[in-house]
């Protein structure tokens, strides 16, 4: 099998222990991973923090970190058909889409290398006259990344790419399910001429590597992506050192269709909204709200779409939809589609798995009006799409925010006023209006709720990796005033 390496402190390593990582096509062990313990944790935080005031890294201009971030985007372009490779053998996304993703994660890359040396204080009109004050941003120190499977480069990037461009350092922890491609992107950080100990790479399991992490007290913010679960352990953990969270996390994302919308291009939208990327995305469009005078054709779309669908080998080009990255998540989603089913949620189509080895499951749709299925709540992350209907806007916009969540949205109609009544109206950090699964360097996304809190990407993101620092200089030489009174 094949053996990959974690880095720390700019040496690639095996780690005190190792696992195997399953092949989600065949459901066999096709390589070694590090399994990084608390020794490996926290020589890899000493790492980033030696790095942080080394001035081999501390003594480089905004500018040249910029062009160090340059470099490692073209290197992303340049691998990212090797890492796409690696992405779909190790987590079952099909290579249609890791290609097309990779390739388009190093435009994040250069977005923030960008924005590296436009980082700007401030000079305060101060109403002290003998004083001059200003401001300096800062990094905030060194930072934990911890990132799941899936879109795993694109995740990252909206975390190293602010956070290098700042000036902080980086301890990037792979999920334990597939992290072969971001252990082979540590390379790429090598190649690209980043000081030893800025950037860290390693993976591993929670109580030995994941809370070690996050509990440590020279962490200074901590960037997590994953479930709301284990968001609230990272959320006990940081209170030990107080570290600067953000967390991008699930959703139940609503789908809200009109019957003035193009229903052919609505169903292509909802088609990749669900069962795109096999339906493991945060942002997957997991329940379709539509109007009832439009119900029955839209569904018919659908069912034809889904049922055309080319499930196959993920490494095949042809392939459309691949396997669930893992055999729990499988077991998770037969379960809740059993249970929505014996609830009163009727088939429309899929609900099972193919004959064969691997972790597929079909293309499935409930039809889960009037019923309390479990498949309207539980966010699946598979691909399983949940129906209600709506007469009136109103019912609509009460159907759309009926969950924990509020991650992502989708809205289609023809009606311009109603569209902006819609992105007013429905609580969701997204809104994609006529369109879906879209993004962007510019774009920042986040959640309210359940999903999470902080933004990702766009520009002010890179704020959140630097602290403001207070200068006072007094200009007067006269002796100073009364100790015993506060300027």
């Amino acid at each position: 099998m094949r053996r990959f390496q974690q880095l720390i402190d700019g040496q690639f390593e095996d780690g005190a222990a190792s696992f195997e990582s399953i092949d989600p096509a065949t459901g066999e062990a096709w390589a070694l991973m590090p399994r990084a313990q608390a020794a490996d944790v926290e020589r890899a935080v000493g790492a980033a923090h030696r790095a942080l005031s080394d001035k081999a890294w501390r003594g480089l201009t905004a500018t040249q970190r910029g062009k160090l971030l340059y470099r490692l985007a073209d290197l992303v372009a340049e691998h990212a058909q090797d890492l796409a490779l690696l992405e779909t053998t190790d987590t079952g996304k099909i290579i249609r889409e890791t290609s097309a993703q990779i390739a388009y994660v190093a435009e994040y890359y250069r977005y923030f290398a960008g924005l590296a040396d436009k980082l700007q204080g401030a000079h305060l009109p101060i109403d002290k006259p003998d004083m001059e004050v200003w401001l300096r941003r800062e990094p905030i120190g060194v930072v934990a990344a911890v990132v799941p499977w899936n879109s795993q480069l694109f995740l990252s990037a909206v975390k190293l790419g602010p956070a290098l461009a700042a000036g902080c350092t980086v301890v990037l922890k792979a999920s334990e399910d597939g992290p072969a491609p971001l252990l082979e992107f540590a390379r790429l950080v090598q190649q690209a001429g980043f000081p030893a100990g800025v950037v860290n790479v390693i993976t591993g399991f929670g109580p030995d590597c994941g809370q070690v992490l996050t509990s440590h007290p020279l962490v200074s913010r901590i960037a997590f992506t994953g479930g709301p679960g284990t968001a609230r352990h990272v959320m006990r953990n940081a209170a030990e050192n107080l570290a600067h969270v953000t967390l991008e996390l699930g959703g139940k994302s609503p789908v809200v269709v009109f019957e003035d919308a193009d229903l052919d291009s609505t169903a292509n939208a909802v088609v990749a909204g669900i069962f795109a990327a096999t339906g493991q995305s945060c942002v997957a469009g997991s329940r379709l709200i539509v109007q009832r005078s439009a119900r029955d054709r839209l569904l018919g779309i659908l069912k034809a779409k889904a049922e055309a669908i080319v499930i196959g080998a993920p490494q095949d080009r042809a392939t459309e939809m691949g396997p669930l990255a893992t055999q729990r998540q499988l077991s998770h989603i037969e379960e809740v589609v059993k249970a929505s089913l014996a609830s009163g949620a009727k088939l429309v189509t899929g609900g099972s798995a193919p004959s064969g080895s691997g972790f597929y499951y079909r293309p499935t749709i409930l039809d889960c009006s009037g019923t309390e299925a479990a498949a309207v709540s539980t966010e699946l992350f598979g691909p399983v799409l949940a129906v209600l209907d709506f007469e009136t806007e109103a019912e609509a916009v009460r159907l759309a925010n009926a969950t924990p969540y509020g991650l992502a949205s989708g809205v289609f109609t023809s009606n311009l006023s109603r569209a902006h009544r819609m992105t007013r109206d429905i609580r969701a950090g997204v809104v994609w209006i006529n369109t879906y699964r879209a993004v962007s360097p510019m774009a920042p996304f986040g959640g309210f709720g359940l999903s999470g809190s902080g933004r990702e990407g766009g520009l002010e993101s890179i704020l959140d990796y630097t602290r403001t620092k207070t200068v006072w200089l007094r200009t007067s030489d006269d002796p100073i005033p009364d100790p015993f009174v506060m300027r």
